[in-house]
């Protein structure tokens, strides 16, 4: 607990979590204005959609569901504020290193491998506190949204619920991810670079890419979307099964998964390699 204290104390006493923080306050706002349109489009939609293919329908009346747009409006703002907590948790790490205070960190405490679990932990914290944070303000904007729409705030549902708490679990995650990506990459420009791209083309490849494999080879090869760490996160924060993709919990496994592969790696990584 001392070695976390002192992360959370290294993060809290710079500037870098509540610039962090700040960014993050009107990139909610752009995102809640997306999805109060796309939110009024799903409940009251045009009579004028023409025909639709039978899958288009499916996926249209999914994403309609009630419990799927309350879900969505409660975990607003899930794909910019994980990335903002994996640059965040990337720093955590390579801030060290910017300002040469790594050796200090390492002699002071050589068992090399409690101080990164502490790193880990105090972005998995610092994670936790920007969820509790976009999820306060979608607790007190999303039911007036959907008050403005004549739609129940649907907190009677379990699955909305399941959905806020799974997307809590997916910024810790996130976090983590970033630690990772600092212990691979010290420098920070370049660690928080290839994070941004990681995640960003990550996302925007996979899709392009596997629906092309998937017009080719079938549908099958759309549910494999969830090997990609930012697809899983937004499979993890729908309210509802959603057609030709695997359950929440399926999401939730591949981003443990993730998680577990990098706290090792990355706690091998700096045990071995030199500091300095």
């Amino acid at each position: 607990m001392r070695l976390v204290r002192s992360e959370l104390l290294k993060i809290s006493t710079t500037n870098t979590w509540w610039i962090f923080l700040l960014i993050t306050l009107p990139l909610w706002g752009l995102t809640l204005a997306v999805n109060w349109l796309q939110t009024s489009f799903l409940v009251n939609p045009p009579e004028d959609l023409g025909d639709q293919s039978q899958d288009t329908q499916a996926q249209l009346d999914a994403a309609a569901d009630l419990t799927n747009v309350a879900a969505n409006l409660y975990t607003n703002n899930q794909f910019l504020g994980l990335l903002i907590v994996l640059l965040l948790g990337t720093m955590v790490v390579t801030n060290e290193f910017f300002h040469q205070t790594a050796t200090t960190t390492f002699l002071t405490t050589p068992h090399r491998t409690a101080v990164i679990m502490a790193k880990f932990a105090a972005a998995a914290l610092f994670g936790v506190l920007f969820w509790i944070v976009t999820t306060a303000l979608n607790l007190v904007i999303g039911p007036l949204i959907l008050s403005l729409l004549d739609v129940g705030t649907q907190f009677g549902e379990p699955a909305v619920w399941r959905a806020i708490a799974l997307n809590g679990l997916a910024y810790l995650l996130w976090a983590i991810f970033g630690v990772g990506f600092g212990v691979l990459i010290r420098s920070q420009i370049a660690a928080t670079v290839t994070a941004m791209a990681v995640y960003l083309a990550g996302f925007v490849g996979a899709a392009l890419i596997l629906n092309q494999l998937a017009n080719r080879f079938g549908d099958w090869i759309n549910e494999t979307q969830v090997a990609v760490p930012s697809i899983a996160s937004q499979l993890m924060v729908s309210g509802t099964e959603l057609p030709g993709s695997p359950p929440q919990w399926v999401g939730a496994v591949v981003l443990v998964g993730y998680a577990v592969v990098t706290g090792v790696v990355g706690t091998l990584i700096v045990r071995r390699r030199d500091i300095s």
